[in-house]
């Protein structure tokens, strides 16, 4: 074992003398980046196998786009068990598995209750979007537009996979490319954020849990981290030391690849800044929000009974499905994979105050506090998990109306809103940079008038 891993480091060095060091491969990478490759390697490429049916190829092609050493590892498949295991030069096996209708996480000796989850068998139904699959309010002219605007993405490089338009309640366009189709659950990323903020506005609607309040964590009762609020969570300025930097060693590569249960690495974080003072954006404080949450309702199972009984069957969802990590809570910074259709649905819901089809998920108020402008110093275009175009001096976006706000992730996905035009805009794909937002939505919303 001992010459194994001697000969690992010894690759290791000699690719990062051999040049990697210029394409971001750095001496911390050396010490970290054999866990965190093997970690994202495994998780990723056994949800695009088992929960976005995307080719083997690009799968290894989009994980490959976020280091160079990615390519590195090797990666074996097991249909029979439903898992992927990944290793890089034989050092830090990962093994992550799919159970249906909860997708994959990677799997740790001692965490057995994301295994233990009694989940429910759920059917769509054939009723008109958003209750349902159906849709046939298709505008010929902006499905056109939909059409030049996805192909021109792509011949650019920006590979888009999703973009639809919701004009008045009603889908108006939706284009597809890159083998994906109206079914296809694709990942958000950082947009499971969002969703994370409406599971909690719906306890606070049916009286569960105070906004205001304490989240109680036990580890906070007897230090400086007792005086943040849920509030503060929500709003990303708790005041936690928290790096969203996605280098080896850092805060977020470490919680999301590195161990079992995300939420327990970041209840250890120290407190940087008083609370409520200080935007801090962090992935480590959205799933403290997941955390929150499950121990709200009881545990794993209470939990993901709730959220199907009071979010994903009254919002419609028809192809959504929402990780949880090895201890059952739901991985709210990071892993809902679902349709553009039902990302859609998230939007709607915010749009008509918190209603979609005649059931009130939140409270007409909460929609108001979570698309206004926070209280602190540094950053203020940021509600509850949602971004905004309003709050700062300037705008985020100031080619795009300012009462604007979305949601956001990783590699440009996007449920853009727009309260005034009551539109919205769905974008989905695996963009390295960035992505042309305001030129291409200001077509969309040029079209629509």
């Amino acid at each position: 074992m001992i010459k194994k891993i001697v000969i690992a480091l010894a690759a290791l060095v000699a690719l990062f003398s051999g040049g990697l060091y210029v394409a971001g491969i750095t001496p911390a990478f050396i010490v970290y980046g054999p866990g965190v490759a093997t970690g994202i390697g495994s998780k990723l490429l056994c949800s695009a196998e088992y929960v976005i049916g995307n080719s083997q190829q690009q799968a290894f092609e989009d994980l490959v786009q976020y280091s160079p050493i990615l390519s590195q590892i090797t990666v074996e498949y097991d249909d029979q068990s439903q898992a992927v295991t990944t290793s890089l030069y034989g050092l830090n096996e990962k093994t992550a598995s799919y159970i249906p209708g909860l997708g994959c996480a990677v799997d740790y000796p001692g965490f057995n209750q994301r295994q233990s989850l009694q989940l429910r068998n759920l059917q769509s139904n054939n009723a008109p979007w958003p209750a349902g699959p159906d849709v046939n309010t298709v505008v010929p002219n902006l499905q056109v537009l939909a059409e030049e605007i996805l192909a021109q993405d792509n011949a650019a490089g920006l590979n888009t996979r999703a973009l639809l338009v919701v004009q008045d309640g009603a889908i108006k366009a939706e284009a597809y490319g890159q083998q994906m189709h109206a079914r296809s659950r694709l990942l958000g990323w950082s947009m499971a954020k969002s969703l994370n903020s409406i599971m909690l506005g719906n306890l606070e609607m049916r009286g569960i849990i105070d906004l205001s309040a304490e989240p109680g964590f036990e580890q906070w009762a007897d230090d400086e981290r007792a005086a943040i609020r849920i509030t503060d969570m929500l709003t990303m300025t708790d005041g936690l030391s928290f790096s969203e930097e996605y280098n080896p060693g850092d805060d977020a590569t470490a919680m999301l690849f590195t161990v079992p249960s995300p939420s327990d690495y970041v209840l250890d974080q120290e407190l940087a800044a008083i609370p409520g003072t200080r935007f801090n954006y962090s992935s480590g404080t959205a799933n403290l929000l997941s955390r929150l949450y499950v121990e709200t309702l009881g545990g794993p199972q209470a939990a993901y009974d709730d959220f199907i009984e009071e979010i994903f069957l009254p919002m419609g969802f028809q192809d959504a499905v929402f990780e949880t990590d090895a201890s059952g809570v739901f991985m709210g910074s990071s892993y809902f994979y679902a349709s553009a259709r039902d990302w859609a649905r998230m939007g709607q819901l915010m749009l008509d105050g918190g209603v979609i089809n005649n059931r009130r998920i939140v409270s007409e108020d909460w929609v108001q506090r979570a698309t206004s402008p926070n209280a602190s110093e540094n950053d203020r275009a940021y509600g509850y998990q949602w971004w905004l175009n309003r709050g700062n001096e300037q705008l985020r976006y100031s080619d795009l109306p300012e009462d604007m706000f979305y949601a956001n992730g990783n590699r440009q996905q996007l449920v853009m809103v727009f309260p005034t035009e009551r539109v919205i805009i769905v974008r989905l794909g695996w963009t390295a940079g960035r992505y042309p937002v305001a030129q291409n939505f200001s077509r969309i919303l040029a079209a629509l008038e």
